[in-house]
């Protein structure tokens, strides 16, 4: 495998970090701060790494990153696509194919997203896989990140973990299956059979009658978007609007949580939010 170009790859990391603004990141500018752009330890702890390591990287005399390592550094620097790609070439790596499963989120929803934290908020992909929350949306629904493998998707487990389903009154159970599988096949159609939308349906239709059963009818999503209850341990029924931003090619959405003002669901919101991830037993 090519080891890359470190010269190139260390310039193009200090024109991109000279770049980002606090704002860009979700971080205040301070008084004291003189000049644009971050500094390093910033960066590093956006990227989820050592300030030594990313100096290293800039300098350049740091190790050859490995794709992983790139990959949070695109993220952390909220690289568009084409900047996330050439950052795989300048650190000697093939750029990631560009398939719907991307996890890699839309810059502009990053930033977006970043100033929603006291709002139940979260990025998902076609397939039911959380990307992001916000601390409210993990009191809200609990860690949806932590899981891995076909676990990762809400589809996934809905029909395949009866625990899954205890944050909605079993009284929607049953439109919510609707709703999900019809979701699902609206990925399966832009996607087709050999893709992980693919791979899914046939995992499901395996693991679960009541998938399959509903599968075979064609479900269709409507227009309307009904409210949404959710059965939570410590504040009790919380009934709330979803509002949804798709990013451009209908990869990944942001959705975000909101109450009607005066309702005892908004006021239940609000606590959540003060609470954070500790109303989570």
């Amino acid at each position: 495998m090519d080891t890359g170009d470190r010269a190139a790859l260390a310039a193009f990391l200090r024109a991109r970090r000279d770049a980002l603004q606090p704002e860009d990141v979700g971080l205040p500018r301070g008084r004291r701060r003189r000049t644009g752009g971050l500094r390093r330890e910033e960066v590093a702890a956006l990227c989820d790494m050592s300030a030594d390591y990313y100096s290293r990287l800039e300098q350049p005399r740091g190790p050859h990153p490995s794709e992983q390592m790139l990959a949070a550094i695109a993220r952390g620097m909220r690289l568009s696509l084409e900047e996330r790609d050439h950052l795989f070439q300048l650190g000697g790596h093939v750029a990631p194919r560009r398939i719907r499963r991307a996890d890699h989120i839309n810059p502009g929803m990053m930033r977006i997203l970043e100033r929603l934290e006291d709002t139940p908020a979260q990025v998902v992909n076609h397939l039911g896989e959380t990307l992001r929350q916000t601390r409210t949306a993990v009191a809200l629904l609990g860690d949806e990140r932590a899981f891995t493998g076909w676990n990762r998707s809400l589809h996934y487990r809905w029909f395949t973990q009866p625990a899954s389903r205890l944050i909605r009154p079993e009284s929607d159970h049953a439109e919510h299956s609707r709703l999900l599988v019809a979701d699902l096949h609206g990925a399966y159609a832009r996607d087709g059979r050999n893709t992980r939308a693919g791979e899914l349906v046939e995992e499901l239709r395996t693991a679960s009658a009541e998938f399959a059963a509903l599968w075979d009818g064609h479900p269709v999503l409507g227009s309307s978007c009904a409210p949404k209850r959710f059965q939570h341990p410590q504040v009790g029924l919380l009934e709330l609007h979803c509002q949804t931003l798709v990013d451009p090619d209908q990869a990944q959405r942001l959705l975000v949580f909101t109450a009607v003002p005066g309702t005892e669901s908004h006021v239940n919101l609000r606590l959540l939010s003060v609470l954070g991830e500790d109303a989570r037993p």
